[in-house]
Formats: C-alpha cells, structure tokens, sequence
C-alpha cells in the first residue's frame, strides 16, 4: 500500500522559510513524477513543483520559481521542498503527489496523495 506522508508545515512570518518532506514508502518509484500541490481555502488546489524520481529534473509554477527548490533523496524515498522568501500568498494546505509516467499540472492525473501539511505565512 503506497503511503505518503508530508511533515514541516507551521506558521512563519513572510520573508522566512520552511521546509516541507514527503516520506514514500508501498513500493518503488522509478519511473514516477513526485510532485507537491497546494490549496487555499476557497481555491483550486494548484501545482507547485515536481520532480522526476530517477532523473532528478525539476519543474516549478512560476508563483515560486526561484524562491523554491524541490530535491529527492532516493535512498531515503523522500522527496523535499524548501522555501524561501514566503509570502503570504503562499499560505495553503501543501500536499505531496505521486504520478506513474509523464509529468502533469493537473492534480487529476495523480494516483497517489499525501494527508497535506499547513503552511501559514503571516503578514
């Protein structure tokens, strides 16, 4: 059973950082876009960035390129988001995301869904 588990969420005044981890485990994720969605109250959940499993290429929505940096870790299945220079707009449930094959920007097209972890930037 593929299990995907977000932790590194909180409160943090704009212009600080957070970092968020997505920890995998069920089975093996070659071949798999691993992606981190996130959704405003109120707001369709949206893309943030994704990352290919065995070749590490990186993808970011323009709202946080250059202020986010998305890694994986494959010996620890783990796959990473670090942000800086957060905005209030920012603020949203962030949630990790699994896809067998080509990359997507649409939530639909992943199989696989983490719990979501909160992240609250204040003004």
């Amino acid at each position: 059973q593929v299990q995907l588990v977000e932790s590194g969420g909180g409160l943090v005044q704009a212009g600080g950082s957070l970092r968020l981890s997505c920890a995998a485990s069920g089975r093996a994720f070659s071949g798999y876009i691993m992606a981190w969605f996130r959704q405003a109250p109120g707001k369709e959940r949206e893309y943030v960035s994704s990352i290919t499993w065995s070749g590490g290429r990186t993808v970011y929505a323009d709202s946080v390129k250059g202020r986010f940096t998305i890694s994986r870790d494959n010996a620890k299945n783990t796959v990473t988001l670090q942000m800086n220079s957060l905005k209030p707009e920012d603020t949203a449930v962030y949630y990790c995301a699994a896809a067998y094959g080509a990359r997507s920007y649409n939530p639909s097209d992943y199989n696989y869904w983490g719990q979501g972890t909160q992240v609250t930037v204040s003004s």
